[in-house]
């Protein structure tokens, strides 16, 4: 049931027990005159506001409980710790792509919008107007936490992604790659037709892997760079910080992520999916001629 391509009794080939979509036209003009286009933009623009606002009043949150220096007396054990900070960026990627993955596909993320564009689940169209929506969504929840919290968002770091003392740039940029491969291939797997036809008798809700990647590689690389994997999440803290050090690393959070996003778009599509079977079939048919 599972496979692509089964082979029968006699040498015949029985029919795949999925249907895969058609690719996404590269360029598709016509989506521009369509409301439920738009009303996806409006969703990933309120997703990525809420991710933002959520995720970074909990950082900061953690980190004025365990400040010692502070006034109201912080404690270096209090506060949700490490553990409670991937808890709320993965939960609320949970969250989230559960509202809005039948509106506009739940992307919440550039990176995730780039690697599903480069694989034709959507159109270029689409995947450029999305990661818009996403980073001015981003902007204005951080900007949100600002306007709540002032008097602590500027001493605890206003939740940008900094390359941590210690480690190289290469280390940082390494993390963010696997990171987001991790995630994006989730995404790819958690929502793949075949897996939804091979395993229909285990009910398997897309978001909860997908929550659980961003939480995994959050235990794994916040020390190491505050964990991105979201180009969107660390433009917004960035823009409204303004802060050198959180510039100056800026380029390793859209490089990292795109990079491990492109790689999981291949392996997925061109090693573990039909992108691969169609090759040898290719293949294989050039070599009777």
């Amino acid at each position: 049931m599972g496979k692509d391509v089964g082979v029968a009794e006699h040498g015949s080939f029985t029919a795949k027990d999925y249907h895969d979509p058609p690719p996404a036209p590269l360029i598709d003009a016509e989506e521009l005159t369509k409301w439920s286009f738009y009303r996806a933009l409006i969703a990933e623009f309120i997703a990525t506001l809420l991710f933002l606002y959520i995720t970074v009043l909990t950082v900061i949150g953690y980190k004025s409980q365990i400040d010692t220096t502070a006034a109201h007396g912080g404690d270096q054990c209090g506060g949700v710790g490490i553990l409670g900070i991937a808890w709320a960026f993965g939960g609320m990627i949970f969250v989230l792509v559960y509202c809005t993955a039948g509106i506009s596909g739940g992307h919440i993320n550039p990176a995730v919008t780039f690697g599903l564009f480069l694989a034709r689940k959507v159109s270029m169209v689409r995947a450029i107007m999305y990661m818009v929506a996403q980073c001015l969504g981003a902007i204005c929840g951080v900007g949100l936490v600002k306007a709540f919290q002032r008097s602590y968002y500027k001493n605890y770091g206003g939740g940008a992604n900094e390359l941590a003392d210690g480690y190289s740039t290469g280390v940082g940029l390494s993390a963010e790659i696997i990171g987001t491969f991790v995630l994006v291939y989730t995404v790819f797997s958690a929502t793949d037709p075949k897996r939804s036809a091979r395993d229909s008798h285990v009910p398997v809700l897309a978001p909860l892997p997908i929550g659980f990647a961003v939480f995994m590689v959050h235990l794994a690389t916040i020390p190491i760079t505050g964990t991105g994997i979201n180009p969107a999440r660390s433009l917004g803290a960035a823009v409204i910080y303004n802060q050198k050090k959180a510039w100056d690393d800026q380029w390793i959070f859209w490089v990292g992520p795109f990079i491990g996003a492109a790689i999981a778009a291949f392996y997925h599509q061109f090693i573990l999916r039909a992108g691969a079977v169609k090759a040898l079939g290719s293949f294989r048919s050039s070599s009777h001629v």
